[in-house]
This record gives C-alpha cells, structure tokens and sequence, in this order.
C-alpha cells in the first residue's frame, strides 16, 4: 500500500532495510524475497518484466538495447536495461510506450524521471530499471561502465 511520505523502504533478507528518497511519485514499500522477487507491489520476477522491456524496446526500433545483471551489486533493484533513442522525440516515445504496455500487463511502475525532457528518461519498474537516453547523453554518463561488475564466481571481470 503506498504510502504518503517521500520514501521508499527495501526490506531485503535478514535485518537489511533501506529508505530512499523518491523524487515526484509516491513512495511505495516492497519486501524481497531470497528469490529475487518483489512482493507487495504487485511486480513480476525481474525476468519476465525485462523481457516485456526489451520486447517493447525492440518493437519501437531503440538502438544498442543492453541488459545488465546488477542483483549482486545493489537491493535496489535486479536488473537494469539501458537502450539509446534517436532524437529526444524517439526516446519519449519509447518511454511512453513502455509505460503503457507495463500498465497493460499489470506490472507497477515506482516512478519516472526525465519524461518531459527527453534526453535521459528512468523508468522504475521496481525489480527492473530502465534508462532510455540520447546516443550524447549515454556517451557521456557510460551507465554500462559502471554496472558492468562480473557477479561473484564469474571467473571473467567487468570490462
């Protein structure tokens, strides 16, 4: 049930509890399980969501569509996908459709940043985060340099 402060409050295995602010939505309470998979807001295991994501990102021509494991680095969220629109028109085209095939399947978004704009839009899907950007702006930030980290026992490193 959402709440009406500006946080958000993970509950991950164990004692781990984490607050956070959220910026312009209603802030919401999920709790982990061992599995991966958010209860309490009414989400999908992290894959089932990314495949729905890139599905919508694939059929609305996103470029360079990347999809990243980071539930070893973070309790935030499982997975992110990071995809690049043509214009800042594309970008918010992809990301209005994505928001509204989420909406269709019945999958909670926790927010959306950067919509107006165009040049960078973060979706919160909870389990899944998406950030569709501008070719430049995704250039610039290098978001896949910085999450790309090998899982623990993956003998490869990052890049």
């Amino acid at each position: 049930m959402p709440r009406t402060d500006k946080t958000r409050t993970i509950i991950g295995t164990g004692t781990e509890t984490e607050t956070r602010p959220e910026i312009g939505t209603a802030s919401q309470t999920r709790t982990r399980s061992r599995a991966g998979t958010a209860t309490g807001t009414g989400t999908a295991p992290a894959a089932e969501i990314a495949a729905l994501v890139v599905g919508v990102l694939e059929d609305l021509k996103a470029e360079r569509i990347v999809q990243l494991d980071v539930a070893h680095l973070t309790s935030i969220t499982d997975a992110m996908i990071v995809a690049s629109g043509r214009s800042d028109r594309h970008v918010r085209a992809i990301s209005e459709a994505l928001l509204e095939k989420c909406k269709a399947s019945g999958y909670a978004r926790l927010g959306v940043e950067g919509l107006k704009g165009g040049e960078w839009v973060l979706v919160d899907l909870a389990d899944v985060v998406v950030h569709v950007m501008l070719p430049a702006t995704r250039d610039f930030y290098d978001i896949e340099k910085l999450w790309d980290f090998a899982s623990p026992g993956d003998e490869a490193g990052g890049r």
